[in-house]
């Protein structure tokens, strides 16, 4: 087998494991909802990633598979959380939520162009910020916001595809100085977050593992986010932050099974 074939069967490999984690029911608890909603972010900068991604003839059809993919399981979520949450502001919010999504995952499916891809870097950040006002929702109705680790645990997969996404962008041509800044942004959480994490007193023994492995893969990859004017290894930031990100999402799981049985 040759070495492309190597790549693209480890992608794919990723890109189907990366099913995440939440139950197919219809989630009964805070912690699990609250593990949705973060979801929601991720899949948010993710639809735009894959979106660039196969505009720039890079893996083009794994990407259009991790593009249904991830259409798929943000209405499976945004189902479960209209079904499962109460209070008006949320469902206000969710109803913001779904009227951005209908029009962004019309556009993501739309030839790619400069001009949609303009449009679907504004509908990915706008649908992030009203994610994540659903998750502070949540948390601030946990009460002791003991939920709040879920909270950073779940956004560190946001970031590792948030990142990804700025990374295609600038080499897609959206090379202004704002993209290269929401990119180094975008770092400097990953890392907080992460520091964060790794100091959880909650921590057991799988969940300090994933996290060192999380560590080591964003330690090698990461030097490269900050040479984004260099280019040339959208392969390797593709499946390096993909990883990550489903690295993160096992660890949010398990925060979410340990909270959930107290």
């Amino acid at each position: 087998m040759s070495f492309y074939s190597l790549r693209i069967v480890a992608l794919l490999t990723v890109l189907i494991t990366v099913a995440f984690s939440p139950h197919t029911q219809a989630a009964v608890n805070m912690p699990e909802l609250m593990n949705r909603s973060g979801m929601q972010r991720m899949l948010s900068q993710r639809i735009a990633k894959a979106y660039f991604y196969g505009g720039s003839d890079v893996s083009v059809r794994e990407m259009k598979l991790q593009l249904d993919m991830a259409i798929d399981r943000f209405k499976k979520n945004h189902a479960v959380l209209k079904a499962n949450v109460e209070d008006t502001e949320t469902k206000d919010l969710l109803s913001f939520v779904e009227d951005n999504f209908s029009e962004y995952s019309e556009l993501v499916n739309k030839p790619y162009n400069q001009e949609n891809a303009i449009r679907v870097l504004e509908l990915s950040d706008t649908l992030l910020k009203a994610c994540h006002s659903v998750v502070l929702n949540l948390e601030d109705q946990s009460g002791d916001h003991i939920d709040h680790i879920i909270n950073v645990s779940g956004k560190q997969r946001m970031l590792s595809q948030r990142v990804s996404k700025f990374y295609i962008a600038y080499q897609a041509g959206f090379r202004d100085e704002a993209t290269v800044q929401k990119l180094n942004n975008s770092v400097e959480e990953f890392e907080s977050g992460l520091k964060k994490l790794m100091s959880e007193g909650r921590n057991n023994k799988e969940i300090n593992a994933l996290l060192v492995k999380s560590k080591k893969e964003w330690e090698r990859i990461s030097p490269y986010f900050l040479k984004v004017r260099k280019g040339g290894l959208s392969l390797m930031v593709l499946t390096a932050t993909d990883e990550i990100t489903k690295l993160a999402d096992r660890v949010t799981s398990l925060y979410v099974e340990k909270i959930a049985a107290k």
